[in-house]
């Protein structure tokens, strides 16, 4: 997905957006796409990027993943956001879900995990966790505890600001700093 899907020009927004809301760094696979769309939208915010330039092995990209994810005190503010992609985003999206669900990230600091469902990407993706569930190999409601699904950035935006207790709206925020 180039610069002229709409998809891409959505995850652009949303890197520079949840860089201002978290006051962060951005960590991507650093990959065409919408991984580049993160990333652009995170250099526009002025917030640095972190990325590994190579990984010989995806292993080691994956370990990169979970450390930048993974809160060290109570002032850390990180998110996991799953943007529409293949093979490779669904294994790290199931690699770290994963790990909340056994309590290996998250346990004592929680982390947000979204997934951003713009025109109902994943929606087969959910329909078949809901099928899981029906055969009794996913508990019921279990899956929807892990992660909050997104349709669009504001939702997405909302869900985050809540979650640190932050004002959700730009002028709000720009507010906040003023009196800080």
């Amino acid at each position: 997905m180039g610069p002229d899907h709409p998809h891409y020009l959505q995850a652009l927004e949303l890197g520079k957006e949840v860089a201002d809301l978290l006051d962060c760094t951005s960590w991507t696979g650093a990959g065409p796409g919408l991984m580049d769309a993160a990333t652009k939208g995170a250099l526009e915010s002025g917030k640095p990027v972190e990325t590994y330039l190579t990984c010989r092995f995806f292993s080691a990209r994956k370990h990169g993943l979970v450390d930048a994810a993974v809160r060290s005190s109570c002032s850390d503010r990180t998110a996991v956001v799953a943007l529409p992609g293949g093979i490779g985003t669904l294994d790290e999206m199931f690699e770290i879900l994963t790990l909340i669900q056994l309590q290996r990230i998250g346990s004592e600091l929680p982390v947000p995990f979204l997934v951003m469902n713009y025109d109902s990407y994943y929606q087969k993706l959910l329909d078949f966790l809901g099928d899981c569930e029906n055969w009794g190999t996913v508990s019921k409601g279990e899956v929807a505890s892990l992660w909050k699904i997104c349709e669009n950035n504001s939702e997405a935006l909302a869900c985050l600001a809540e979650f640190y207790g932050l004002p959700s709206s730009g002028e709000e925020r720009h507010e906040l700093y003023r009196i800080q």
